[in-house]
């Protein structure tokens, strides 16, 4: 598979880290599946890993405040 930023790497199967600010709070989600372009480095989610993100987000927005650091693999 190409990259579809750079179009000339080729992407490999990799773990990655995930930032986002909410509302009250900034979450680190660590270790996320991804797909990673070896020329450019960008990255790529599938849409399961993607899904799953989403799923933590909504459940940690209701309960976190400030700063939470989570492992993608140990919730999904």
């Amino acid at each position: 598979m190409r990259c579809t930023s750079c179009k000339s790497g080729e992407m490999f199967e990799s773990k990655t880290g995930y930032f986002v600010q909410l509302k009250d709070c900034y979450v680190i989600i660590e270790n996320v599946p991804c797909m990673k372009c070896r020329q450019c480095g960008d990255v790529v989610f599938r849409n399961s890993a993607a899904e799953k993100i989403d799923d933590i987000l909504v459940k940690l927005e209701k309960i976190v405040s400030k700063i939470s650091i989570i492992d993608y693999a140990k919730l999904a």
